[in-house]
Formats: C-alpha cells, sequence, structure tokens
C-alpha cells in the first residue's frame, strides 16, 4: 500500500542544488529550531505541516540571502513554501524561477 504522507523528491531538494547550498547550512543560518532531520524530510518529499514548510521555507532564504552579492539583494525574489513543496497549496509546475540570473555559477 502506499503511504499517502511520502511525496517524492521535492522542488526544494532540486533548487537547493542549484543555489549549492546544504542541509547544514540550512540548520546553522536558520533563526527558528530546525533540525537536519526536518530539512532531509523536506527534501526527500515526507509530508510537512504548514508551519514546518514556512520555516524551512525561511531558513532556505536566509541561507541564499546570505550568499547573494549586495547588488543581487534588492532584485531577489523570496520564495514561499509554495515554490517549495509540489504539494503545498497553489503549487505550480510551470512556475518560473525569477531568480535564474542570480545562481551561482557551478
Amino acid at each position: 500500500m502506499e503511504d499517502l504522507r511520502d511525496h517524492g523528491p521535492q522542488p526544494l531538494d532540486s533548487m537547493m542544488e542549484v543555489w549549492q547550498l546544504s542541509n547544514h547550512q540550512l540548520v546553522d543560518l536558520s533563526t527558528e529550531q530546525l533540525s537536519h532531520k526536518q530539512v532531509q524530510r523536506a527534501r526527500k518529499g515526507r509530508q510537512m505541516t504548514l508551519p514546518m514548510m514556512q520555516k524551512v521555507c525561511r531558513a532556505f532564504n536566509i541561507a541564499i540571502w546570505t550568499d547573494l552579492p549586495k547588488e543581487s539583494k534588492e532584485t531577489y525574489f523570496e520564495y514561499m513554501h509554495r515554490h517549495l513543496f509540489n504539494y503545498a497549496k497553489g503549487y505550480d509546475a510551470d512556475w518560473i524561477d525569477p531568480n535564474k540570473s542570480l545562481f551561482p555559477e557551478k
């Protein structure tokens, strides 16, 4: 029987790779209590509550913000939970990331 709480790899996972962020960076820079286990579950698609999705999202935005050059901070679009989780209300699979020009070079 399929577990309805597992949603598979989330957009958060691929976005963390694009932004070159680790689970540890999110945990370390979070201003709230966030654990490595919570970040890993978020990336792998274990269903989370809305407050937990928002907490992970805030940590994700902070981690990106701290690495951005000063001139890019004004144009940075802050992600919302609906951009990072495919089971969140309002998720759009065809959404185009407005921060593409800010992605770090590999």
